[in-house]
């Protein structure tokens, strides 16, 4: 039986690793349509063009057939009730404006943990700071649904907090992919990081169905369950480098350490440049992909619920299901896009810059023109959903583009570099949701949300333009002077890899040309292979 390689399980706790992450960040998106005041109401009638499809996903049924929610168990209600506290036992009553900052909150601090995050794992290791980033963040979920009740204060203290705790992940991931992944490989594994869609996708119907059947407290419960199961996988299965990694075959070692040999120092590669980071043009164009893209992501993730239950009257299972459907495809054009990028890049058909920006032109700009269509023809129900499906998975190719483009720039300060771009790109996710509530402050109607995807249509466009232009992601002179990476694909690297095994012949050997002949061609054999 074929092992399995450390690096498939590697992507696989990554995929995972994500959907959690982005399991946390999500589920407030649509429990809080069932949290509100009044949520029981029978919606409007569907549009017709619509019935066959919501009617397998919710049934038919509708928020009149529910319960009432004084009627549904929970700890936190069992609790007050036992200690005679009272609480609003029909919904809270938060205004669009309270609305909207409740779902910002959890980005108004995620921001400033972005490069610390990078900092700290290139110092700790990715193992420690995403698995207890995560594992914080899982914990938090247990907490929310009586601190809701409690106060609206505290949810938004609390929410503040989950969100900058969680800010350490995504610039630490970068570290270990700098470490583990050879340079042809990248934009594939980068396709880990779109497990975010998939736990969108995933948790959307998952939860629709759960305040479904019983009510949106339980939503808290199954993240925390979830959350924890799979950090106790990764403390056990997920190590920082392939040199730590007790199980891995000694081949692949060879293999992953041959081929970032290049590009990455095992050891301390020094004082972070700083000043070279922060006057570099390719990371501030890269800086301002994600700006666009989050923009764009997040207004579309973050209000979709919202919209589709407000403007085409959906119920929360038909809301759940459809709204998690776009990110479900998002994920497969990653994965698929990725796949056919480092195939342009091992064929030498594109260089490595002009492969990033096609990337991000098809996930900043095409989803710009599609989200430009949505505020124009989205006062259709069946037209809303498809322009949705389509802009969510155009930004798919983001996987290939801005994301794998900040490791080619240095693999070494890659976290650092990542945490650049998430402070400052991850900023649209609070300041998005305060406009939206803003626009929609009593005035939840087509013409208000129109503006909402003009906006969002411009920030996409204006930042693809400016990265096809003007960006590169070849490695940096500033990347403490190691050796530059081949732009292209696997003849240069291969031609590489040769001056450096003539450089290794001359130093001393510790075994038998036997077995040094004998590693090479296995090493040989593998490369082509990949």
């Amino acid at each position: 039986m074929a092992e399995v390689e450390a690096r498939t399980v590697l992507w696989y706790m990554t995929f995972m690793g994500f959907i959690v992450n982005y399991m946390i960040r999500i589920n407030l998106n649509i429990t809080i349509v069932d949290m509100i005041a009044g949520k029981g109401e029978a919606p409007v009638p569907l549009n017709h063009s619509l019935d066959h499809l919501l009617a397998a996903a919710s049934n038919a049924s509708d928020f009149a057939s529910l319960p009432a929610v004084s009627e549904r168990f929970t700890l936190e209600r069992w609790f007050l009730d036992w200690a005679n506290i009272g609480y609003d036992r029909e919904g809270f009553h938060w205004n669009e404006k309270q609305q909207g900052a409740l779902l910002g909150s959890f980005f108004w601090a995620h921001w400033t943990l972005q490069i610390p995050g990078g900092i700290l794992a290139t110092k700790y290791g990715t193992k420690l700071i995403f698995g207890w980033s995560n594992g914080i963040g899982v914990f938090c979920c247990f907490l929310i649904p009586i601190v809701s009740y409690w106060s609206y204060t505290g949810l938004i203290c609390l929410r503040v907090f989950q969100g900058w705790i969680t800010g350490l992940a995504w610039p630490s991931m970068h570290v270990l992919t700098a470490k583990w992944i050879p340079p042809n490989e990248r934009s594939k594994f980068v396709s880990a990081y779109l497990g975010s869609s998939v736990g969108v996708a995933l948790f959307y119907p998952i939860f629709g169905y759960i305040i479904d059947w019983t009510s949106w407290e339980w939503v808290y419960y199954i993240c925390g369950v979830v959350g924890t199961v799979w950090f106790i996988a990764w403390q056990f299965l997920v190590y920082d480098t392939p040199a730590q990694h007790p199980r891995i075959a000694d081949t692949e070692r060879r293999y992953i350490e041959k081929s970032l040999g290049a590009s990455v120092q095992n050891s301390s590669p020094g004082p972070t440049p700083w000043l070279a980071i922060a006057t570099s043009r390719p990371v501030w164009l890269n800086v301002v992909a994600q700006w666009g893209g989050i923009w764009g992501l997040f207004t579309l993730m973050t209000h979709a619920p919202t919209y589709f239950r407000l403007i085409h009257h959906w119920n929360i299972r038909a809301t759940g299901f459809l709204s998690g459907l776009p990110h479900l495809m998002r994920m497969l054009f990653a994965y698929g896009f990725s796949i056919l990028a480092d195939y342009l890049l091992r064929t030498d058909r594109l260089s490595r810059t002009n492969v990033r920006k096609l990337a991000t032109f098809i996930c900043c700009g095409v989803k710009g023109l599609v989200v430009l269509a949505l505020a124009y023809f989205g006062y259709n129900a069946t037209a809303a959903i498809l322009l949705v499906t389509l802009a969510t998975m155009f930004h798919g190719a983001v996987s290939s583009g801005p994301l794998a483009s900040m490791v080619d720039l240095s693999p070494n300060y890659a976290g650092i570099v990542l945490g650049v771009s998430g402070m400052i790109g991850g900023m649209p996710g609070f300041i998005s949701p305060l406009i939206v509530g803003h626009l929609t402050q009593g005035n939840q109607n087509i013409e208000a949300w129109k503006k909402v995807f003009l906006l969002s249509s411009a920030m996409l466009t204006g930042s693809g333009i400016l990265y096809v232009l003007f960006s590169e992601s070849t490695l940096q002179p500033w990347n403490s002077g190691c050796h530059a990476l081949p732009d292209a694909g696997l003849k240069e690297l291969q031609t590489f890899d040769a001056r450096l095994e003539d450089e290794e012949e001359k130093k001393p050997l510790n075994q038998s040309n036997a077995d040094h002949v004998g590693t090479d061609t296995e090493l040989e054999t593998k490369t082509k292979a990949i």
